[in-house]
Order: structure tokens, then C-alpha cells, then sequence
């Protein structure tokens, strides 16, 4: 799906970075190595910022400064070395970006993280620029939780920075419980959002180029297990009706929010109506199988983004499921209890199965350690393999 016209007096004011240029990356994890290796594979060299010695980033990177992100050393030879800089989580701070962007071209701009990194700035946000959202309350301070009477109950409290992956979150069914969530959260400023019922969840993955011009990846359909992301199923298997309406809606969302690079949008789907979850200014863990299944995935759309490349197709060419692979099967396989390798030939036995690992240092229960995607000319057929392989697997046991 392609919008907007690209305006060719534009393309001229932002010059194109080429190959064999340096390019920035702040953060070491999984999505900054997979940034590594598209910009790689294009040509490009990548110096790494991330304070790990470990980061999976940092490891392949030409660079690894392995240095605080407010480091002003670091900093400068990011600036001294670097054509553009861009990130890999939503945390990195605003003021490293804003730094930055005094000397470099950084994307997404600061302006657009510093919202989606705070839970109330981005309600508010998306709220303000007409967006469908669960209604919600802003808590500040123990008086501002809603008295049980309130419509909002049953709820989940959400802490408003640092939250991810189910962390930083409560269910509450009444204001005793909710009382107890803000204590438990040290009274930190939160959002309390209305828990609804669910017919399912869906994401939306799209890149927006310094011109305005965007386009969108293939609707994906996402299950959760303890809040991190478990299966995706693409394309998903509601109507292509919400599908269409998801894609258009978040690129409504990086419009609104002026946004330049890859952006995950998290829709809930009730009653077959859409509302927006969550924004991550950043390549999305959903968007994984863009590896494996389409033309051009969501890294080196990025990649291309940064550098003032026009955006690649989108064009999925493969249904795909993808399945999370968490610390937790180095346990969860063992009898005796101690670490053990997963039983890996059981997944890559499977022809139709592409196998991601990330390098990480250590596993451990919850940290994302890889991901399979099973590719099948049936939908159906690649959802029967992928969970036939995560049952092998013990994923989720």
C-alpha cells in the first residue's frame, strides 16, 4: 500500500548516504543485529552504541562502542565517524537523539521517540489526533485512581516509562487492587486503560521516508503469552476489510506523529471495531517474518529510510507464522532441572522452517533468545508446522 506522491524538489534537499558509508546504531540487541546485517548486505558499515560487551549487535558491527547512551565521547565519535544515526529501542534518551541531530541526520527524530517511549504522551497523543483507543486515566497520584463504581473496572495499571513485554503491569478489578499496583509501582505516574474484551490482537509494520511517501508490510495476527509476543500468523485471518483498515489507520499514525523510519502499531480488534494498543518507533518484533517472507523486510527498509534510498516492496510472497523462542526452553527441556541446548534438529529437520538465533550471551526465562518462521503456500498448512515445531520445542510449556 503506497501513499503519497514523492515530491522530486524534496528528494533533492535530502541527499542520498551511499554505500560504503558509516551508519549509527544505538542499541546492541536483536533488532540492531539484524539492522547490521541488512545494512551489510547493502554495503554499508554500522558503528554500534550500546553499553553491553555481549550486545548481539555489537558483535557483527564494523564499531562497537561499548559506552552509555549519554556517553559525550561516545557521542562525539558518533558524529565524527557516522552519515546518520538511527535506533533499536524506544528508550534510548531523547536528549542522545536531540545531540545528535544538532550534526547528523538521526531517524526517527527525537521529537517522535520521546512520545512513544511514554505511556501518557502516547495515549495522549493518539487520543488528540482522533485515534480509536480504550478509554483510559492518566494516575499521578493515589487520589487520581477511579472510585469502584467507575466503567473502567476491570483495568490494567501500566507503569508509563520503561514498560515492555508485559513488565510494568498490573490487572486490577477494583480500586483496593488498583491502589495496591500503584504502591507496588513506587507511585509512578501510570495509565490506567479499561481491559476489553477481545475478539484479537493485530499489528501493522510500515516504513515512512523523508518525503511523507509510506508503505505498509501485511496485516499481522499476534497471540501473547505473560504479555511477550508468542505467535504471528501472516497474512492474518481476520477480514480483509480491518486488515485494510489497520494499514490505513497506522499510516495515519505516522503522519499525525511526523514520523520518519519503521513503526510497529498494535491494534486490539472488539467487536470487530479497531483500536490502537501500542506504537514502537522502531522494526517490531511482529515484523519478523519480513525476513523470510517478503521482498524487502523491515530492516532494510530502515536501512533505507536512514539513508535517503526510496523504500522497497513490501510484497509478501509466502504465508507465514512466526513463533518467539524465549530463554525459558534451556529449562524447560531439562529433566534435571540445569540448562540444556534445545533439541534444535526437531525445527530445523523442517524444510519450510527458517531458523533466527540472535547470539545472545546467556538465556534466560522471558529474554528473547531467536525466532522461527515456517513458510507455506497454505496459511493453514504453515500454522499446523509452526506449532507442531513450538510443541517439539517446549515452547510455552
Amino acid at each position: 500500500m503506497n501513499h503519497s506522491h514523492i515530491d522530486q524538489q524534496n528528494l533533492d534537499q535530502h541527499p542520498v548516504i551511499l554505500p560504503p558509508a558509516m551508519l549509527g546504531m544505538l542499541g546492541g540487541g536483536q533488532l540492531g543485529r539484524f539492522f547490521v546485517i541488512a545494512a551489510h548486505e547493502m554495503g554499508y558499515k554500522v558503528t554500534v552504541l550500546d553499553p553491553d560487551k555481549n550486545s548481539p549487535a555489537g558483535k557483527i558491527a564494523d564499531v562497537h562502542i561499548c559506552a552509555k547512551y549519554d556517553d559525550a565521547a561516545a557521542l562525539k565519535q558518533i558524529v565524527e565517524t557516522c552519515q546518520a544515526v538511527t535506533t533499536e529501542f524506544e528508550n534510548v534518551p531523547a536528549a542522545t537523539l536531540e545531540t545528535l541531530a544538532q550534526a547528523i541526520p538521526v531517524r526517527p527524530a527525537a521529537q517522535s521517540v520521546a512520545i512513544a517511549q511514554h505511556r501518557v504522551s502516547e495515549k495522549n497523543f493518539l487520543k488528540n489526533a482522533g485515534l480509536p483507543v480504550a478509554p483510559y486515566a492518566v494516575i499521578d497520584a493515589e487520589a487520581d485512581l477511579p472510585a469502584d463504581d467507575s466503567d473502567i473496572y476491570p483495568a490494567i495499571l501500566k507503569v508509563a516509562r520503561f514498560g515492555y513485554d508485559g513488565k510494568g503491569q498490573a490487572r486490577v478489578a477494583n480500586l483496593s487492587e488498583a491502589k495496591q499496583a500503584f504502591a507496588e509501582f513506587s507511585q509512578e505516574e501510570c495509565v490506567l486503560e479499561k481491559m476489553l474484551k477481545l475478539d484479537y490482537e493485530i499489528s501493522v509494520v510500515l516504513a515512512r521516508d523523508v518525503n511523507g511517501h509510506a508503505v505498509t508490510f501485511p496485516t499481522a495476527e499476534n497471540s501473547h503469552l505473560n504479555g511477550i509476543l508468542d505467535v504471528s500468523i501472516v497474512p492474518a485471518r481476520g477480514s480483509d476489510a480491518v486488515n485494510h483498515r489497520a494499514q490505513k489507520l497506522a499510516v495515519s499514525v505516522a503522519e499525525k506523529l511526523e514520523y520518519t523510519g519503521v513503526l510497529g502499531v498494535e491494534f486490539f480488534v472488539c467487536d470487530g471495531e479497531l483500536l490502537v494498543n501500542e506504537i514502537a518507533p522502531r522494526p517490531h518484533n511482529s515484523g519478523h517474518y519480513t525476513l523470510d517472507a517478503c521482498i524487502t523486510n523491515q530492516f532494510e527498509q530502515q536501512v533505507r529510510v536512514m539513508t535517503g534510498l526510496p523504500l522497497g516492496s513490501s510484497r509478501q510472497h509466502s504465508p507465514a507464522v512466526m513463533v518467539n523462542i524465549l530463554g525459558d526452553i534451556w529449562s524447560n527441556g531439562a529433566e534435571t532441572g540445569h540448562q540444556a541446548e534445545p533439541a534444535w534438529l526437531l525445527a530445523l529437520n523442517n524444510p519450510q522452517l527458517k531458523m533466527h538465533l540472535y547470539g545472545k550471551h546467556e538465556a534466560r526465562d522471558g529474554r528473547k533468545m531467536g525466532h522461527f518462521t515456517v513458510l507455506n503456500a497454505s496459511r493453514d498448512e504453515a500454522i499446523k508446522q509452526a506449532m507442531q515445531v513450538r510443541s517439539e520445542l517446549n515452547i510455552g510449556v
